[in-house]
Order: structure tokens, then sequence, then C-alpha cells
């Protein structure tokens, strides 16, 4: 395919065209809209939140010390520690306002000694039912510490010794830098898959092979146990260990294929399997079982619970003939038989099955339940299943009364020892708290009935909470739904003051995403809180086909051919809020960021007689060339492929840089941010998308503005977002607020005459 456009200078971030660009653009866009940022009372809020010390520091529960003492752990930053510190608590001690911790280990302080801008990059534990130095199996003695040189996808895998509280000394699972991957076996074996011995690489550029490390030895001498093809993504091995459940040890293989595809190999062992081959215990019992295909769906996601798989469907599945299962819905069989003897003449039962507007977000297995966390047309409950009959059947105990517009976050505590969880909540007016909660205070005395409460039913007492960053006693919080141009009913959230007038001048952010399955949801966004809704401003959040917020079939019926659906939800309900009205279009704003960014470009493109004003944030905005641009795999599977038919087929049709349309003689004026150092999307879209409006906007009434920032920081840098979060507020408010003047004194001229 040629390419043939005039602005291919402005991808090289490098060059003389794109830099001189840059910094014009950028000295344009602050003169024309005024003061700096940093002037602005926004700005000055936004970031006293972001540098607020009120943080809830997140925990996991790794057992008990040898007093009895529940012992947590917590990685933390903050400004004494960039790189942050990895350090413990007892739960006692976290419950109390004044938490003592002690440091594991102190990254910022390793790479001072080491000189190595080390950044950390998450720990794996070795899991007690394994390790024969666990008493009881109630302690977690090792970890395999994962840290990368200034964040890169290469890693240093070092082991860690909590009985010691450092490194290991003798014999550690110690990797130099590289795509490593490692998971325990047992406590002397590791399966890694590496690329220190130079062999291929995947097409993701991560390892083919898996090797199979007995401590004490040179990793280049481990025996390879498992080998992938280049075109796969990814290859792992890895143990699913049930024995507390009831269940059996199963040694599971895995190719991932694509971006949401994998294969799986298993077989169920014996604990002997875990051992070296020369020991005793491991000859007497003989070799493992061969390796079975597990055959289920390449983009279904399978866990063992007990006697149990269970099988999460992203696409419709017959494992047998008058036996089907539609996309959504959670499967699970007896593990064993599925495993030895595949699919056929199998006794399948429902989890979670999907409805209009119903779908399972995600579930999780405590010791003796399996939590569902359910989205009810966006509002979230949780359903309680429990484990019986030795862990070969589950049974719904109990659920939530009525769906909250909150969202639900479940972590068992110690899968080990209790039923218990931790359950953080937080909603678009409700800042996030942490509760100790219970599931097995969901079991009722009548197996019979199904138990139906509040969330007073399973919850212990609250361990953490946030304050209110923003008002918002004087708030309601709605959900909505409009009509899109094929009958789909939309749904949306509005969070508006209490006794707004219905006089469409209220000024009305409407934000959306619609895309790669991601779902939006009531998030407590204090950024919104402070530059929006406290202004007196109307926030509206679209759920949109493309994203997940339905399950997997909203997810699909707004992608590839199919994306011109997002973009009609998106209008439809823009022409709600107008019918409505909340507001008019030259009082409402449109935003989105990254993939929001390109929906948003689309409806400036082709609808301006919508809106009043826009901002694209990180957008995608050149159909053609985004695979030029150094893209993720995953937009191919979600967009097309340009460089085949589906460019005439349909991305051309949704490409904004390719559909600005000169015959519009007025644009509502939009705002472009990007960055110069962002590797989600290439600036290059916005770069060429700003100059080309300028270019052609010659006599046309077409005010577009810019800002790239240049400076090269992390994406979570309290001074950088504080910036463009309130240039990008600023922007949308003040013009938004003229045209409401403009209106009023149209309106008072018109009565007075």
């Amino acid at each position: 395919m040629a390419d043939d456009d005039p602005y291919l200078r402005l991808e090289d971030s490098s060059g003389n065209d794109a830099i001189k660009f840059v910094q014009s653009a950028n000295r344009l866009t602050m003169t024309a809209l005024g003061s700096p940022p940093t002037t602005s009372p926004t700005y000055s809020k936004i970031l006293d939140v972001l540098q607020d010390d009120e943080r809830i520091p997140y925990v996991s529960q790794v057992g008990t010390n040898q007093s009895g003492e529940r012992i947590l752990l917590n990685f933390w930053k903050d400004k004494d520690h960039p790189k942050g510190v990895w350090r413990t608590t007892t739960l006692d001690s976290y419950e109390s306002d004044d938490t003592k911790w002690t440091i594991l280990l102190d990254v910022d302080a390793l790479a001072k000694k080491e000189g190595i801008p080390w950044v950390w990059k998450g720990a794996r534990m070795l899991p007690r039912r394994r390790d024969p130095i666990s008493i009881e199996d109630k302690m977690v003695t090792r970890a395999l510490i994962s840290m990368s040189r200034e964040g890169s996808d290469a890693v240093t895998i070092r082991e860690f010794d909590f009985l010691e509280s450092d490194f290991v000394t003798n014999d550690p699972f110690n990797l130099p830098e590289g795509r490593n991957r490692v998971s325990y076996k047992s406590r002397d074996i590791l399966f890694v898959a590496s690329d220190l011995d130079g062999g291929s690489l995947t097409k993701a550029g991560n390892p083919t092979i898996v090797k199979e490390w007995h401590r004490g030895t040179d990793i280049k001498d481990a025996e390879v146990v498992f080998e992938g093809e280049e075109s796969d993504v990814a290859v792992a091995m890895y143990i699913d260990d049930e024995r507390l459940r009831g269940g059996d040890i199963f040694e599971v293989r895995m190719r991932t294929t694509g971006v949401n595809t994998s294969k799986c190999w298993v077989r169920k062992i014996k604990p002997a399997h875990l051992l070296a081959e020369d020991k005793p215990e491991r000859v007497a019992i003989g070799e493992p079982p061969a390796f079975q295909a597990l055959q289920v769906p390449d983009d279904s996601q399978i866990n063992f619970v007990g006697n149990l798989l269970l099988v999460t469907l992203h696409t419709d599945w017959s494992p047998q003939p008058g036996i089907d299962f539609v996309a959504g819905s959670i499967v699970y069989v007896n593990a064993h038989k599925f495993v030895k003897y595949g699919p056929a003449d199998r006794l399948y039962h429902i989890l979670f099955q999907p409805s209009e507007g119903v779908s399972c977000e995600s579930y999780h297995a405590t010791k003796n339940f399996v939590i569902c966390s359910i989205q009810d047309k966006i509002k979230s409950k949780l359903e309680f299943h429990k484990l019986e009959k030795d862990g070969n059947k589950l049974r719904l105990v109990g659920m939530d009364k009525n769906p909250q517009i909150r969202i639900n976050h479940v972590l068992p505590v110690d899968t080990y020892e209790s039923d218990e969880f931790w359950l953080t909540m937080h909603g678009y007016t409700e800042p996030t708290s942490v509760w100790l909660a219970d599931a097995a205070k969901m079991v009722g005395t009548d197996k019979k009935v199904i138990r139906k409460t509040g969330s007073e039913g399973y919850l212990v007492r609250k361990l953490k909470s946030l304050s209110e960053q923003y008002e918002s006693s004087d708030l309601h919080v709605l959900q909505k739904f409009a009509t899109s141009k094929d009958g789909t009913e939309v749904p949306y959230f509005m969070i508006l003051k209490k006794g707004t007038q219905l006089d469409k001048n209220n000024p009305t952010l409407l934000y959306a995403y619609g895309g790669f399955g991601v779902s939006l949801g009531p998030n407590y966004a204090a950024a919104t809180g402070i530059a929006w809704i406290d202004r007196g401003g109307v926030y509206v959040e679209a759920n949109v086909r493309g994203g997940g917020e339905l399950g997997p079939a909203w997810h699909k019926a707004g992608i590839r051919g199919r994306r011109h659906k997002s973009q009609e939800d998106f209008i439809a309900v823009a022409e709600d809020l107008i019918a409505s009205r909340i507001c008019r279009p030259k009082t409402l704003a449109i935003r989105g960021g990254l993939n929001g960014g390109l929906l948003v470009a689309n409806i400036y493109v082709k609808r301006p007689d919508l809106f009043g004003a826009a901002h694209c944030a990180f957008p995608i905005l050149d159909m053609k060339r985004f695979k030029a641009m150094k893209c993720p795999e995953s937009w191919i599977d979600e967009f097309g492929d340009p460089d085949k038919r589906d460019w005439e087929k349909w991305l051309k049709e949704f490409s904004p840089y390719h559909n600005i349309d000169v015959s519009v003689k007025r644009y509502p004026p939009i705002l472009f941010t990007t960055s110069s150092h962002d590797q989600r999307v290439h600036p290059g879209h916005a770069r060429k998308m700003v100059k080309k409006l300028w270019d052609l906007s010659d006599g046309r009434k077409w005010p577009a503005y810019f800002y790239e920032e240049t400076e090269e920081s992390d994406f979570d840098d309290e001074k950088h977002y504080a910036f463009t979060t309130s240039l990008a507020y600023d922007f949308l408010y003040r013009t938004l607020h003229k045209n409401v003047q403009k209106e009023r004194r149209k309106s008072s001229t018109s009565s007075g005459s």
C-alpha cells in the first residue's frame, strides 16, 4: 500500500520537522488558551489531591508467623521512596490508625547500593503446600522477585527468604537480566521460560522454551520440558494444586497464541511427581501420565477449583452434540474426567449464564466458595457459590438482593485457611473503602433457600477508607438508557447536582471509550469532580458497544466492521441528553482518550453539529498507518488490518484523519493532547491530524489546539497529569460557558423584545 501522506515527517519524533512543529504548536495553544494551566485553581486543586499522602495501602496475606499473627504484604511508593519499598505488617496493626510496617526490601536503597536504576516488577510466592519448610502450611518462606532496569521488559530474578528477611544466599534461584518468566514447581524446582541461551523467540519477543531448573544446578544445563512456536506470543508452565479444596494436582503447559487465545495441555500428577526424578519417593511411583490437550475454545479461560474445571467462554461452545453454551457463560465439569477422557459424555453444570445486560465480570475462589462479581446493567452485585461434595459440586447459597451503582473488587484473604476476602468498593461519589468480608456468612440454615441480603450479609468490618475529595452530598447519580440507530438500548450514567434546571444550558461533558472490551463504571474520579462537577457541570459516561460493560457480546458488537455501532451509540446518548433538555449542542462537550480519542474524533468529523467542544487525549486517528506507527498486536484483532482488504471494506470509514470534511464551514473547538514518550499511542496521530486541520482550514472556522508533553516521565507523574487535566477541563468548561452566556443573552434579548 503506497504512502502518499504529506505529513509523514511528523511521525519521526526525532526529526527536526516534528520537533519544530511540537514546539510551535505548544506555544500557539498556550497563547490562544490564555494563562498557563499552572496558574489555574483547577491545577492546584488536582495537584493537591494527587500529592495527598492519604492513600490506601492494599495488602495480600501470606499466611501466619510463628506467633499465629496474620502476615500482610504491601508494595508502597511515596516521595521518600519513589522506587518503592516491599514491606510487611500484621492484620491487627493494619487495622489500627498507626500501622507499623517492617521493610523487607527498599528498592531505592538497593538501586543506590548497586548503581542500577531498578524498577519493581512484582513477586511470586512459593506455595505453602509445596514447601516442606512451611510449618503445617502456615507460612510462606520464599518468593521470586522480579526487577528491571528502568522499567524495561527484560527482568532480573532474585529469590527472597522471608525467614531471614533477605535474599537467599545458598543456591538461590537467581537469573540475570532477560525475558524471564518463572514459576515454582516445588521448593527446589523451577519452571523457567528464558532467552538466556540465545534461543529462538516468539513474534512478541518472548522465549519459545520452558526449562525445569533444579536448585544447585546451572540454568544452562536445565532440561527443556516444553517448546512453543515462533508464531506464539509466549509459552509457560505452572502447577495448579487443588489439594487445599480436596482436589488433585494438575501440571499445565500453555502456549499463548494470540491476544486473547491460548492452547493448554494438562496432566494430573501425584505429590511425589513434584520432586526431582532421582528422589526415592519419585522413583517409587514411576512416571506421570502423558499430557492431554485440553479441548476447550482457544479464547476461553480455565481454572481448577477443587475437583472441578471451570471454563469461561468468550465464544459459543458445543462440547458434545446437544450440549450448547453461549458466550459469556462459565461452565464447570469434573476436572479429572475431562482432562483424561475429553469433552464427550461428560456432565456439565452452569455456574453463570449471561442474559440481556447481565454479565459476570470475574470470579474468585476462597477455600470453600466461588464468589462471582456480576454486572447487572452495569450495576454490581456478588453471588456466592459453595463448594460441596468433596469439591465436586457448586451450590448457589446467596447473593446481593439489589445491584448497586458501585465497583466491587474481590480478593481472597487466605485460600488455605478461610473464606474471608478483601472487598474494595467505590462509586462515582463514594470514595474507596476496603472491608474484611466473609463468604461463609452467606450460608443459610435451609439449603433450599438462596439467601438474598444487602452487603451487610457478608461484610465483617471496614479496614480502610479515603476521604471525600469533592462535595457530593448534593449530587444525583442516575442511570439512563438511549436508543441507538438499530434499536439497541445503550446505558449511560449521569452525575448532576440536585435541582439542576432542565433549560438546555447546563455545561455537560460526555465521556466514552468503546473498545478492547474495556468496561467503564462507577469509579470515584476526584479530578472530574473537582474540575467539572464542582463547577456545576453535568458529567455523563456512555457505555457504548465495543466496551466490555455488558459482556463479550457487547465488545464484539463494536469491533472491526461493526465499529460504527460505537459511534451510533455515542450519538444516541448525546441526542438523548439534548432531547431531555439537560443541554443543547452548544453546551455539550465530548471527551475520550486512546480508543476513546478515536471515537470522539470520528464524532468530530462526522457530526460537528452535535456538540460545542471536544478533547482527544492520546488519540488513535490514522487507521491507514497505525501499524506503521508501532501498534500492539491487539489492534489488528480489534480494528482490522489496513494492509489487507479491511482498509477498503471498513477501516477508511472510521479513520478520522482521512475523513476531514472540507465542505464543513464550522468545526467546534477541539483540543488534542499527547506525549512524545507515550508507549501506548504514537504521538504522530495527533500531530498529523492537527497539522492537516490547520492546513485545510483556510477561510473556515476550525479552531484546533494541540499540546504535547515533551518531558519523559512516568504516566502517573502528578504535576504532568495535573497540567494536562486542568488544561483540558478548563478549555472545555470555558468554551461551553461562553456558549451558555451567548444563549442566555439571546434569550434575554428575545424576551425583552
